[in-house]
This record gives structure tokens, sequence and C-alpha cells, in this order.
């Protein structure tokens, strides 16, 4: 079963622990967040994951629900 994702909550993770790709898991990108573990050690998943987690913030509603939420 497909749960609506939050863009709130999918925002707060990418800020607070996108360096780990915490929010990847949360959105059912699997493979980016396993991508984003491998890589954690250089810093520059956490840059990605800060920006990436005000891109969702700032996407509207029906933005953001058509491509997490189908």
């Amino acid at each position: 079963m497909n749960e609506m994702k939050n863009k709130v909550a999918a925002g707060i993770l990418g800020i607070l622990l996108g360096g780990l790709g915490i929010h990847k898991f949360y959105l059912g990108q699997i493979g980016m967040g396993i991508l984003y573990l491998i890589f954690s050690w250089t810093g520059i998943p956490s840059i990605i994951g800060l920006i990436e987690g005000i891109l969702y913030l700032v996407k509207s509603d029906e933005e953001f629900d058509a491509i997490y939420n189908r």
C-alpha cells in the first residue's frame, strides 16, 4: 500500500538528515538514499539534502503530490 508522503516531513528530513539520505528513503527513492549514505563522508550529500529540503518546502502541494504521491 502506498502512503501519501508529506512535503513538510520530507523537507525537514532533507534539511536535518539529508547527509544520510533519510529524505530519499522517506520518499521511496531507495537507490538514491543508498547513494547518499555511501558518499555521506564527503559532506556533499549534506549540502544537496539542505537544498532539496528547502525546495520541497517551497513547492506547492499540487506540485509535490504530482511528483511524489502518484
